[in-house]
């Protein structure tokens, strides 16, 4: 028989979102005038009326230099070069796949974008493209970065060896979770990829696609990142990456910025609860008040 677990009513403490260090940051409403001045440009996410700048979507306004524009709080990814994304392969075209990024357009990743198995460096012939479906088919989870931005949105990816300190080999994802969380709540870092002290590792799409998967003791990068890992994944590892999954919906729920030390310290805050009771609203908030406050003493 299953449990159920019960909980009477309690007052629950009103945690409110960290104020980030220089003030509170300016949100608008559709709308809202944001200033006056004439002297400022008009970016993305405002238009200018009647001499005034004004908020076309809700978000908090970002200034650079006299530039201003309003970064929505939630909203489809929008493609930059040099974004690390995580993708999943719905279609296989012509020399080239079409790939869901959580944006307004399928991205696209061609045939001459990746790596060949072997790491050979050639031209992509008749029989690269035949045997496509060998290397990447519908469903496949993949990691790559934004090569460019076409003018309509879509984005090109590519999947080639990145200069990251040691080259990474993309590409296909096995044995793990996949978790999908608002892009403006991922923090831009110079790396993405991260492996953590407690047995896992995460590649934290700017896209809001966040793969946890077991660290690898060794990284194959001769086979072009095509061989896909079906060896069985430990108890112990499985436990980790749900804890790690749990502890990251609940920085999402509490709008917490995600970013390899905030996890890290959610994650050694729920280490005293099961596994099953962090989303619990009480445990939730006790975990990531306390991670809250270690990201506040690191920064004072």
């Amino acid at each position: 028989m299953a449990a159920i677990t019960m909980r009477l009513p309690a007052v629950r403490r009103a945690v409110g979102p960290a104020a980030p260090r220089g003030g509170e940051k300016h949100l608008v409403a559709p709308g809202d005038t944001i200033t006056t001045d004439t002297g400022y440009m008009r970016g993305h996410g405002t238009y200018v009326e009647e001499e005034k700048l004004i908020a076309s979507v809700a978000g908090a306004v970002e200034r650079v230099n006299k530039l201003v524009c309003v970064r929505a709080l939630k909203a489809r990814y929008n493609g930059e070069v040099g974004d690390i994304v995580v993708g999943r392969i719905t279609e296989v075209q012509q020399k080239r796949w079409k790939v869901e990024t959580n944006s307004r357009l399928d991205s696209v990743l061609l045939l001459s974008s990746v790596n060949l198995p072997g790491g050979e460096l050639r031209r992509r012939s008749a029989e690269d493209e035949l045997a496509m479906r060998d290397y990447l088919q519908e469903g496949d989870l993949i990691s790559a970065e934004v090569q460019s931005v076409f003018s309509d949105g879509a984005v090109s990816l590519h999947t080639r060896s990145l200069k990251y300190g040691k080259s990474w080999s993309p590409l296909q994802l096995a044995q793990g979770v996949l978790v999908q969380v608002s892009p403006s709540l991922v923090k831009r870092q110079k790396t993405h990829f991260h492996d953590l002290p407690c047995g896992a590792s995460v590649i934290l799409g700017n896209n809001g696609f966040i793969w946890i998967h077991p660290t690898l003791e060794h990284k194959d990068e001769e086979a072009g990142g095509f061989t896909t890992n079906l060896e069985p994944v430990p108890l112990s590892d499985r436990e980790v990456i749900s804890r790690l999954r749990n502890c990251i919906v609940a920085l999402v729920n509490q709008k917490l910025m995600l970013f390899d030390t905030s996890i890290l310290y959610c994650y050694e805050a729920s280490l005293p609860h099961q596994i099953k009771d962090i989303l619990k609203p009480e445990v939730e908030e006790e975990i990531v008040l306390e991670t809250r406050q270690r990201l506040l003493d690191l920064e004072g």
